[in-house]
């Protein structure tokens, strides 16, 4: 190995860490070795949309895979009653221990033989770890006394007196129930590696603000964004046309409980507003849709379609402030309001025709000046938005989904990202020009991944921060949207106009070509990963299992993992989520059927059933040195190599 001079400075900054042959030496070794281990587990979920409970639960039993680990583990030896007890002591120990204690007289017994299970099931997940990586996940408290027990064989003979001490000090100190939950924790965190998140945690369900606070916690995460996911992005950095989306997409699926007590976002001067201006308004077209209208009085209802009604309103004009404005975004075809005939009651759509308005009380538009906010509307934007800048939960959320966040990923020889690639009909990637420079493919989702950072993390209020503000509201309804694919957001046809064929949302090209092995192959290439062993992984449209569509397409090549988290798609996917699961041995799609609650699933030990079918099973175990870690690892041993060579020829001398 030749040693070139502009290496020499590198190797001089390594062997500050290094600072001996010996050391070097040893590093390599233990390098060597971890190459040589399987690859961790890596889990993906896509399209949460706020089902909180049953994404906790899917986490907490890590998509049936504790469930098979302790069948594993205890095939013959435990009864299903007794292994089902076991599985939700795991899943939830602070509230299922409890629970147990009350109907057990011998306590001490039953803690001495619920350790040994749970230090059995803790070695099996972390047995695919080196020493290290575990000792790593070990809370403080218990560190070294978990240290021992995991690495400690009890059936040797000089180990047992040692070993039953442990666990009788444990038991005497008081100390059990806390170990059992630390425990519980770790075996968790063993399990899954690595969890991705193919976009759309919010909207729809009412607890993506405690999706946020677990994804907070998680050890090892990282998020691609969905077009839900960007608009709330956009509505924290101060984009009011994105913080009327989020309001309205609240309003209409009666969801109040993120935005109120998840983030302290008071709705009253929205409510003030919408009572004035709309007091004798029935606001029909505005009424909440869905089951969460159950939850509320006649008059709540009509006070929420108010209020809804008054921030579309507001929520149009500021859209077409933005299309006037950003002439490179090519949707002046959803410049609708200045197309409104006041008098007769009817709009004119860009496809020549007119039609009958089911609502034609405008009562602050000005045919003169439709985009332009009133005095009022103007007022009330702003106080919405210093409320969505100034909430501290929201702030932090949106931080840690822009910082642990991007648009694509590549991983492992996978390409992540939740909606499409935009192509046109002949499945060529569609450009996007801006300030004479033209973006397409992976040039493009690099260019607004930029912006939507920009969007976010710049300080200063320039022209370049709101061109980055718009692009995030686009990324919510632009025809060249990868995280929205569809030529347009019909939005103001599906409230006043009752003619359905207005309503119609043309999906990108590219969803025709899903079964094109072809276009995902090129697709891979275009973001230099292998098309022969690489798979594209998504969500965004969910997959109509009960009508026999299939998640896997093009060949395996492409898998669409959006099979209804959420409870509004269930009845079009037939089954309620998916996780794709991609370890050592292969890649396994796990279908889970509908969750019921946290409480069943504590009291009555009712775990989600998951199908599970290999979508890819390998020949031989996958190891670390064939993943992007292993990569790493390998270029850091051709440099302690190099270290070593400058070390034995005198370039660099040893430290001692």
């Amino acid at each position: 190995m030749k040693i070139i001079e502009r290496d020499i400075e590198y190797l001089r900054l390594l062997s500050l860490q290094f600072k001996t042959i010996s050391d070097a030496s040893k590093e390599i070794i233990n390098l060597t070795a971890i190459l040589n281990l399987p690859k961790g587990t890596e889990h993906f979920i896509s399209d949460i949309h706020g089902e909180h409970e049953a994404f906790s639960h899917v986490i907490r039993n890590c998509s049936g895979a504790l469930r098979r680990k302790i069948d594993q583990a205890f095939s013959n030896s435990l009864t299903k009653k007794e292994k089902s007890s076991l599985a939700t002591l795991i899943y939830y120990p602070e509230k299922k221990l409890p629970l147990l204690l009350k109907n057990i007289e011998d306590k001490e017994e039953w803690f001495r033989i619920t350790f040994f299970r749970l230090i059995r099931i803790c070695r099996l997940v972390a047995s695919k770890y080196t020493r290290a990586k575990v000792r790593k996940a070990l809370p403080d408290d218990f560190q070294y006394i978990l240290e021992e027990l995991l690495h400690e064989q009890e059936i040797i003979n000089n180990k047992q007196e040692y070993y039953s001490s442990i666990i009788d000090t444990i038991i005497s100190t008081g100390q059990a129930e806390n170990f059992i939950t630390t425990l519980s924790e770790l075996i968790k965190h063993m399990a899954i590696d690595h969890l991705h998140i193919i976009g759309d945690i919010y909207d729809r369900g009412p607890g993506a603000h405690h999706i946020m606070d677990t994804l907070l916690d998680y050890h090892n995460v990282d998020i691609q964004w969905g077009n839900h996911d960007i608009l709330w992005l956009g509505a924290a950095a101060g984009s009011t046309a994105c913080i009327a989306n989020v309001l309205r997409n609240c309003l209409r699926y009666g969801n109040m409980q993120t935005l109120e007590n998840g983030y302290g976002i008071s709705l009253i001067p929205l409510a003030s507003f919408s009572m004035e201006q709309y007091s004798d308004d029935p606001c029909h077209s505005f009424r909440i849709k869905g089951d969460s209208a159950k939850t509320y009085t006649e008059n709540e209802l009509m006070l929420l379609a108010r209020m809804h009604k008054a921030i579309t309103i507001i929520q149009l004009k500021l859209e077409g402030q933005i299309i006037a404005k950003r002439k490179p975004f090519e949707m002046q075809d959803r410049l609708l309001l200045d197309k409104i005939d006041l008098k007769n009651g009817t709009v004119n759509l860009p496809n020549g025709n007119s039609y009958k308005l089911n609502d034609s009380n405008f009562p602050t538009i000005d045919s003169d000046d439709p985009y332009k906010l009133t005095d009022m509307e103007q007022n009330l934007i702003e106080q919405l938005k210093t409320s969505f800048k100034t909430s501290i939960k929201l702030q932090q959320h949106m931080h840690f989904l822009c910082s642990n966040g991007s648009l694509y990923l590549r991983s492992n020889g996978n390409l992540l990202y939740h909606g499409c690639i935009p192509v046109d009909n002949d499945g060529k990637f569609k450009e996007f020009s801006f300030k004479e420079k033209t973006y397409s493919g992976k040039t493009f989702m690099d260019f607004i991944d930029k912006l939507v950072r920009k969007a976010f993390f710049s300080l200063e209020e320039t022209d370049e921060k709101e061109f980055a503000q718009d692009i995030v509201w686009y990324l919510w309804s632009g025809s060249m949207s990868p995280l929205y694919g569809k030529d347009k957001m019909t939005t103001f046809e599906r409230y006043f106009i009752d003619d359905s064929s207005t309503h119609i949302e043309n999906k990108n090209p590219y969803y025709n070509f899903q079964e094109s092995e072809e276009l995902c192959r090129k697709i891979l290439m275009e973001f230099e990963l292998n098309p022969d062993y690489g798979k594209i992984i998504n969500g965004h449209v969910p997959v109509k299992v009960k009508k026999g569509e299939s998640p896997v397409k093009a060949g395996g090549r492409l898998i669409v993992i959006d099979g209804g988290f959420s409870k509004a798609y269930q009845n079009q996917t037939g089954i309620a989520g998916y996780t794709l699961v991609f370890n050592s041995h292969g890649i396994m799609l796990c279908a889970h059927e509908p969750f019921e609650s946290a409480d069943k699933a504590i009291l009555e030990e009712v775990d989600i059933h998951s199908d599970n079918q290999f979508v890819e099973k390998f020949s031989s175990r996958m190891r670390v040195k064939n993943t992007d870690l292993g990569k790493y690892i390998i270029q850091k041993i051709t440099d302690l190599n190099a270290l070593l060579q400058a070390y034995r020829s005198g370039i660099i001398k040893e430290k001692f």
